[in-house]
């Protein structure tokens, strides 16, 4: 008798054999090993533990960590950032040479224009000639203006021009700086990774040790308990020593703390009866309240043979304090003067020169801050540029009767403007100068000092003395960060 089996197609083989990933991953590239135990049963045979990573495995993956640390010390964004900014100068210098090309034509347009007018003017005459007429000062009175716009772009395309090159060279210098820091970091890596190599070997070099110890017998770990204990008991009995000299520190901190306390004291008395021996002969007293935003007067005693305010010589001085070596605030040389937050902390004096004798008349105390200053200069950093209303006192040395302008202090230039029309804009340079103003002005607490540039000069009264304080030091802030220091003249 034959044995018949059924048939069995190869593509139902192919669907039941689903086929293996090869990213799968085992626990073990063996098959497990079985032993019977008692009554029959099928025990796997425990596995040995692994020990865990060797010092080399280890020495090995700080490398890695070290290399991929290595890989993210760039400052690549750095360069990156400053190319960028040097592509929108490009296309900033682009759109300016597009916006000429423009001008040129709306120049030739015009010209055609006003000829093709006056043609029209010489044929015509009565009510159309009048209309012509208006006509041709109208295109007149737009080819002024189109040349007005001509100068602003020109002065804009020399901006985009000195901005460009500023960032070229930033950018060549952020390159430098890549690689500069790049080496730095391979240099760091390198001495890291040698680090570590060292204190493998002196961990295998322990572990050496300590083994060829533990086999030398228990006379080995008695010595090693012994000197256990010794240091246990060195360190019970070193701290009590180190806190017996913490505190005969302490002691003589606060001895030497009352002896300079008393000292200042002592001194701040002489000073007041130094100050009122001094004020029982001087003609002369300081009046004002010594903060900032208020302003000192220098005022004459009642007294008959009182001197002339007028007609003295007068000069303005700051000190950290009344025995420090003081300088000279330029330009101060007048009976009034409106501290400004450089003055803030510091002792003011004002030297008197009246028939050949001098006199000093001092601040009791440091010029005082403005507690709601700090808060105002912080919500006005938060905005990228911050506008004030000024009026312009006076112009290169000259009163001037102007309407309200707007002062805008920017992270990288200031500019006096009016609507469109610009009075001054310049950047953060060293020919720049901003103070409170130390002439003879109306009101020297809300008066500002500028020089953007050599030969042009304004002095601004702002609305308020603490807009004029908060102007002071957001305009030294942002041109610090500019590496330029604005100051008075002569500071």
């Amino acid at each position: 008798m034959t044995k018949v089996c059924p048939e069995i197609e190869e593509g139902t083989l192919s669907k039941l054999a689903v086929p293996v990933s090869v990213d799968v991953s085992f626990s073990s590239d063996h098959f497990p090993t079985y032993k019977l135990g008692p009554d029959n049963q099928i025990v796997e045979e425990p596995k040995e533990d692994d020990k865990g990573p060797s010092v080399k495995e280890t020495v090995e993956k700080e490398s890695e960590l070290l290399s991929d640390q290595h890989k993210r010390l760039s400052v690549r964004d750095l360069a990156s950032k400053f190319d960028k900014n040097l592509a929108a100068a490009v296309s900033l210098a682009d759109e300016a040479k597009l916006r000429e090309v423009a001008s040129l034509e709306g120049h030739v347009m015009l010209k055609k224009l006003r000829d093709a007018l006056e043609y029209m003017r010489g044929r015509t005459d009565g009510q159309n000639k009048e209309d012509v007429e208006t006509a041709i000062s109208m295109v007149e009175a737009l080819a002024v203006k189109l040349t007005q716009n001509e100068g602003e772009l020109i002065q804009e395309k020399f901006e985009v021009k000195k901005l460009g090159n500023f960032l070229k060279q930033t950018s060549e210098d952020a390159k430098k700086l890549v690689n500069q820091e790049k080496s730095f970091a391979c240099a760091e890596i390198e001495t890291a990774r040698a680090v570590v190599l060292k204190l493998g070997e002196a961990f295998e070099e322990q572990e050496r040790i300590s083994e060829a110890s533990r086999a030398q017998g228990p006379d080995v770990e008695k010595l090693v308990e012994e000197v256990q204990e010794a240091r246990q008991i060195k360190r019970m009995h070193h701290p009590t020593k180190v806190m017996g000299m913490q505190h005969e520190l302490y002691g003589l901190r606060n001895r030497i703390q009352e002896k300079y306390m008393n000292s200042v004291k002592l001194h701040k008395e002489i000073a007041i009866i130094k100050r009122a021996e001094e004020s029982k002969s001087c003609p002369f007293v300081l009046e004002g309240k010594q903060s900032l935003g208020s302003c000192l007067r220098i005022c004459v005693n009642a007294s008959e043979n009182a001197p002339d305010i007028s007609s003295c010589s007068i000069q303005w001085y700051r000190a950290a304090c009344e025995t420090s070596r003081r300088e000279a605030i330029s330009g101060a040389i007048q009976s009034m003067y409106a501290p400004e937050p450089f003055d803030v902390g510091r002792i003011l004096q004002a030297d008197i020169l009246s028939n050949g004798q001098k006199f000093t008349v001092t601040t009791d105390d440091p010029v005082d801050p403005d507690s709601a200053l700090q808060s105002r200069v912080e919500s006005l950093m938060r905005k990228s540029n911050s506008e004030f209303s000024v009026v312009i006192s006076q112009m290169n040395g000259q009163d001037y009767a102007s309407r309200s302008h707007i002062f805008t202090i920017g992270k990288t230039r200031i500019k006096l403007s009016r609507g469109w029309i610009s009075k001054a804009r310049e950047i953060y340079s060293t020919s720049m100068q901003l103070c409170g103003v130390r002439g003879n002005v109306k009101t020297p607490t809300k008066s500002l000092f500028w020089q953007p540039r050599k030969s042009l000069t304004f002095i601004l009264t702002f609305e308020s003395e603490q807009e004029r304080n908060a102007a002071i030091v957001l305009a030294r802030k942002y041109a610090f960060d500019c590496n330029v220091s604005l100051l008075g003249p002569d500071d």
